[in-house]
């Protein structure tokens, strides 16, 4: 068994208005990020990401930012983080991101029409985030070549499905009884 796959079996299960949220660190920085834990998710995101043609990676703030800044190092490619704070900026496109537990305004800064972009992300479980990110990515005009979710929790609404985009995972999850359940070791 892999150390991503470990990691969620042990991951503390919480409950925040009836949604069944695992805490990893992944997803949400605790408990401490191992470095072999990375060092094996970006190795799996090369592998399994199309990259050839990508210009730019693109990751919503904040749980994105670690995966896609070890990703970047690791393939030269430069790293645009979508953040929750208002810049003002010329061409700044703003998004509206609902997850199972919060909405949020989003802003997009310095991704361009024809760009070829790679989107990255922690976790794909209601699929609001991304879902806002790839209908704006379209919307600008970029071309999203490949976009990849290290986790994805599968069995409840997936907004994701909705847009014009698969989304490729590293590894499905399920939350049944308290306790992370492996649905695909090899995700989507």
């Amino acid at each position: 068994m892999d150390k991503l796959q470990r990691s969620l079996l042990e991951a503390p299960i919480i409950e925040k208005d009836g949604y069944h949220y695992f805490v990893h660190p992944i997803s949400d920085g605790v408990p401490k990020l191992d470095p072999g834990l990375l060092r094996e998710i970006v190795i799996r995101i090369i592998r399994k990401a199309k990259l050839e043609e990508v210009d730019r990676i693109v990751t919503p703030a904040a749980m994105g930012i670690h995966i896609s800044t070890a990703v970047s190092l690791m393939t030269d490619i430069p790293l645009t983080v979508i953040r929750k704070r208002e810049y003002g900026l010329e061409d700044e496109v703003a998004i509206s991101q609902q997850t199972g537990y919060s909405e949020n305004e989003m802003y997009i800064n310095d991704v361009r029409e024809g760009e070829r972009v790679l989107v990255l992300d922690d976790v794909l479980s209601t699929g609001g985030t991304l879902a806002a990110v790839l209908e704006a990515l379209d919307e600008i005009g970029a071309e999203v070549v490949d976009t990849v979710a290290v986790i994805k929790k599968v069995g409840g609404e997936n907004k994701v499905e909705d847009v014009d985009h698969h989304v490729k995972t590293l590894v499905n999850v399920d939350v049944v009884d308290g306790e992370v359940v492996i649905v695909d070791e090899d995700g989507d």
